[in-house]
């Protein structure tokens, strides 16, 4: 009598949640999240034998046309059995993460960053973080917006103002149903208040360690967006919807723990109460700011905001409890102490957000980098140095990132080269179109 089969990991995870179907996610360069729905037991099968999937979605745009040609095969990928959650918006259902494996898989944004999370490792560093999004709900369905082509939407809670009782007691059902829907996956939100212009909200989330802070954020963003449609509304994660609007951020939050869970970034006997270790990971960050600054603001649009009267910074600087500054200190506590990067919008990838941050803050702290001297000024209305200015679009910053020994030395050149080439399409699609700014101010005048 043979012996009866012992369960695998993913397939007691699958049990523990009752599912009799999976939804598996392969996050593009974008940070989509690629769905494919599935039985459970098809689900065992690919955990534990793999899961083939079609390269094409690191050769297609962000609008999914092709920019090399091709006979797009499939790639090993494989599905994480840490990541399995279950589905919010179907019972008996879980989700989990793919990723492709090998050496095709050096160019994918969460395997760079689980490479940064080790490097952190293997230098006795645990990572805790956390995103917080800015975005705006329109009342708009997909096809209505194209109807209007996109001009003239009408934007959720007009009326809206910034920590605006009215709005959370007018709608807070539907800010409740957002939340559950993330509670069901394990992605804590922190809080929910509303924030400048008409239907405008932020959502900070619970901090997480490792991957996971990543992973939920990326789940935010997307299942937001499905979340969203269900109720006939339209979430936008874009870094600058017009001139008259703010900027949406995409703040990120991090701090580094000792193996004991003792944080390291904590000196009280030290100015600002700020340890070595922490000031040695600033001086890599503000060092390599600018020149892995596409890592963070890969869409053309990003850099509309990242000019000066926008709300944002347009260069490498910090201060402590300095909401002006790319770097924010925060030291309430010597428990919590931890850097505010602020230079992400919401429309980032947080994996190579949280890669790039990490990437060169741990370079800092090997190098022992001092960091230039933090500033309690207003740093939009000051004059930074010249090597710590930002670059001014998506093309300025690829080619600075291709060009960077450090970036091919933390990241590798098969992510490097891959990613700057999607960005150069991207940039190369901006400068072919004409906008509605240019035709108003040059048609009958040049």
């Amino acid at each position: 009598m043979s012996k009866s089969r012992t369960p695998s990991t993913f397939e007691t995870r699958l049990q523990e949640i009752g599912a009799r179907a999976v939804h598996i996610g392969m996050v593009d360069p974008a940070g989509e999240f690629r769905d494919k729905l599935v039985s459970a037991d098809k689900a065992v099968k690919l955990a534990e034998q793999g899961y083939p999937f079609c390269e094409v979605l690191y050769f297609w745009d962000i609008a999914e046309n092709t920019y090399r040609d091709g006979s797009f095969v499939d790639r090993p990928a494989k599905l994480f059995d840490d990541t399995i959650r279950t589905y919010p918006f179907a019972a008996n259902t879980a989700l989990c993460l793919a990723d492709f494996d090998g050496e095709f898989g050096r160019r994918t944004p969460r395997n760079v960053c689980l490479a940064q999370l080790e490097r952190a490792a293997e230098l006795g560093f645990d990572v805790l973080a956390a995103f917080e999004f800015e975005f705006f709900v329109f009342d708009e369905t997909p096809e209505s917006m194209r109807a209007k082509q996109y001009r003239d939407l009408t934007h959720f809670a007009q009326g809206n103002r910034t920590y605006s009782l009215q709005t959370s007691a007018l709608h807070g059902d539907l800010l409740s149903g957002l939340e559950q829907a993330m509670a069901t996956m394990g992605v804590a939100i922190d809080a929910m208040h509303t924030e400048l212009g008409p239907g405008c909200f932020e959502a900070p989330l619970t901090y997480a360690k490792g991957i996971k802070a990543a992973d939920d954020a990326m789940l935010f963003k997307n299942f937001a967006r499905a979340y969203f449609a269900r109720n006939n509304k339209t979430v936008s994660f874009m870094s600058k919807l017009s001139p008259k609007l703010s900027g949406q951020s995409g703040h990120l939050h991090l701090s580094l723990r000792d193996q004991d869970g003792n944080p390291v970034f904590a000196d009280p006997s030290a100015p600002d109460g700020i340890s070595v270790t922490a000031r040695h990971f600033l001086g890599g960050l503000l060092k390599l700011m600018p020149e892995l600054l596409a890592m963070c603001s890969s869409t053309v649009n990003a850099y509309k905001r990242l000019v000066p009267g926008a709300w944002a910074p347009t260069a490498a600087n910090w201060g402590v409890q300095n909401r002006t500054a790319a770097v924010r200190v925060i030291n309430d506590q010597p428990a919590s102490t931890r850097i505010e990067f602020r230079v992400p919008s919401a429309d980032t990838n947080p994996y190579l957000a949280l890669s790039m941050l990490l990437g060169a803050g741990l370079a800092g702290i090997r190098d022992g980098i001092e960091p230039p001297p933090g500033s309690a000024e207003d740093f939009y209305a000051a004059r930074p140095a010249p090597e710590a200015v930002f670059p001014r679009d998506l093309h300025e910053a690829s080619a600075r990132l291709r060009a960077s020994k450090t970036a091919r030395a933390l990241f590798g050149d098969d992510f490097v080269d891959s990613f700057t080439e999607n960005c150069d399409v991207e940039f190369a699609e901006y400068q072919r179109q004409v906008s509605e700014w240019e035709v108003r101010r040059y048609l009958g005048v040049v």
